[in-house]
């Protein structure tokens, strides 16, 4: 059933949006966990210690197939593996050049998938280069890539998982240029909080070829209205825009997806609201 915004307004604490899904669905979640700041933070809400137990008891109501993470720093990814449980792994590590800051870590349950491989690499005119820099963006910006075979279907895919400079448009245009070298060949979906709405520059870049569709279009039946993505620890709001998006190729069919308003205890996980999606990818097509 669609939720109305000023149905989405309390707290929903032991019904999942989506929760556990069979074969051959895939439940694909993206989320910006808000990196944890050392020292006084601007918002009572803010604190990882805080935040913490929403987001595993987030995660452990909704356990997704594959959740794409953005400004996870190390332990935050760490506690997000223990809250998953022992049958999910990562791939991905921090932006810096030694792999330390916040990272765009894709996790994944490994009972039902099979890593065939993975990279990460920089958003910059030199993306073999840890940390590196382009395009105007004062903070590296990095996209990881994974690629799965699902043990219990066979069919082949790739994650691609990013979070694109807030401040620069020419940076987020220009790191659409490289996300779209990475996905359409083979089944993709692409994880991210891509700092744009509907409708921007951005997201024209990736999508008016029609190669890629944001899956919330695409789905088949949405679990909740259209709400803010960034809500900032308060009640989403429908006028504001979804900047955090799941996006897939043409021969990934979206069942249905949603905008989480989950809230623990009265505690919001982040300032962003997890975008969720059941997909399913098309038989007898590989990723290249």
């Amino acid at each position: 059933m669609l939720r109305r915004p000023d149905e989405m307004l309390g707290e929903r604490s032991s019904v999942p949006l989506v929760g556990p899904v069979e074969p051959p669905a895939l439940h694909i979640m993206t989320l910006n966990i808000r990196r944890r700041l050392n020292g006084v933070t601007w918002r009572r809400a803010d604190p990882w210690r805080h935040r913490a137990p929403a987001v595993r008891a987030l995660l452990r109501q909704e356990q997704p197939t594959v959740v794409g993470l953005q400004e996870a720093m190390p332990d935050q990814a760490d506690a997000v593996r223990a809250a998953l449980g022992a049958a999910y792994r990562f791939v991905g590590r921090g932006h810096g050049r030694r792999g330390s800051g916040e990272g765009c870590p894709i996790f994944f349950d490994a009972e039902r998938l099979e890593l065939v491989d993975w990279d990460q690499a920089a958003l910059s005119d030199h993306p073999r280069e840890a940390g590196s820099r382009s395009w105007g963006n004062l903070i590296p910006r990095i996209v990881v890539t994974a690629r799965f075979r699902d043990r219990r279907t066979g069919t082949a895919f790739t994650v691609v998982n990013t979070h694109l400079d807030p401040f620069s448009p020419r940076s987020r245009v220009r790191s659409v240029d490289a996300l779209r070298a990475m996905v359409g060949h083979g089944p993709s979906i692409l994880t991210g909080d891509l700092n744009a709405g509907e409708g921007s520059r951005t997201l024209r870049a990736l999508l008016d070829d029609g190669g890629l569709q944001d899956a919330w279009t695409a789905a088949a039946r949405r679990l909740t209205a259209s709400v803010g993505t960034f809500a900032g620890y308060r009640a989403p709001q429908p006028s504001r825009p979804r900047i955090d998006w799941i996006v897939v190729t043409p021969d990934v069919r979206v069942a249905s997806a949603g905008i989480n308003d989950f809230r623990h205890g009265g505690v919001w996980p982040s300032d962003h609201l997890p975008v969720q999606a059941v997909v399913t990818v098309a038989a007898g097509r590989a990723a290249a």
